[in-house]
């Protein structure tokens, strides 16, 4: 499912009376919270979908792929996406 898709079907959980800016903007509204969450706390909890984390990781070698010659990544930080009970229960 892509960004396109997910708009329709929060279209059509929102009902008849929702268009597609409308769902696209609650989409974009959603997204935009996680991302000032995550910035602002580096834990973003839902309970029953997941948590999102900020988590440093360390440097480490690599392969250049094209070159076959060895680099070194460095050190950095992303965001762990961690599902939740109810959230891993749906995929079973």
């Amino acid at each position: 499912m892509n960004k396109a898709e997910l708009i329709v079907e929060i279209q059509k959980l929102l009902g008849k009376d929702a268009s597609k800016a409308c769902a696209e903007r609650a989409l974009n509204s959603v997204l935009s919270a996680i991302k000032t969450g995550v910035k602002k706390s580096k834990k973003l909890q839902l309970i029953g979908f997941g948590t999102f984390s900020v988590v440093s990781r360390k440097a480490r070698k690599g392969i250049n792929p094209q070159t076959k010659a060895q680099i070194t990544i460095k050190a950095s930080k992303v965001v762990k996406f961690k599902p939740g009970a109810d959230f891993k229960s749906i995929i079973k």
